[in-house]
């Protein structure tokens, strides 16, 4: 194999592994994000901690398939959670696709099991 070949490889492969790893998320970020009550721009003075204390009620949120919320039923976590920063914490929604999101639904996810 030729020296251009590895090298494309190698960014290849680097590149996989660092997209992996930002879309899994931070779990010690959403865990901030879950206790500050200005996520989203929040101005109801409540954080996610407020409804759920140390995450109360979502430690079956990562096997769920639908989540109920105060506005109905969403069908990914994402909307779920942007449901409670829309009408829980009185903020802006934040997209779904965002590194913010991923740390949050990542220390949603850690929840599992913590009952």
């Amino acid at each position: 194999m030729n020296i251009g070949k590895i090298a494309l490889l190698v960014v290849v492969v680097s590149g996989l592994i660092f997209s992996f790893a930002f879309a899994a998320g931070d779990v010690a970020k959403g865990k901030a994000m879950f206790n500050d009550p200005k996520l989203g721009g929040g101005t109801s003075g409540k954080s996610c901690n407020s409804c759920h204390p140390d995450g109360k009620g979502l430690e079956m949120a990562a096997d769920e398939k639908e989540w109920i919320t105060p506005a109905g039923v969403s069908k990914t976590l994402e909307q779920a959670v942007n449901t409670c920063i829309t009408l829980a914490l009185k903020g802006k929604a934040i997209n779904p696709k965002s590194p913010e999101m991923a740390n949050i639904v990542a220390y949603i996810n850690s929840l599992k099991g913590t009952k």
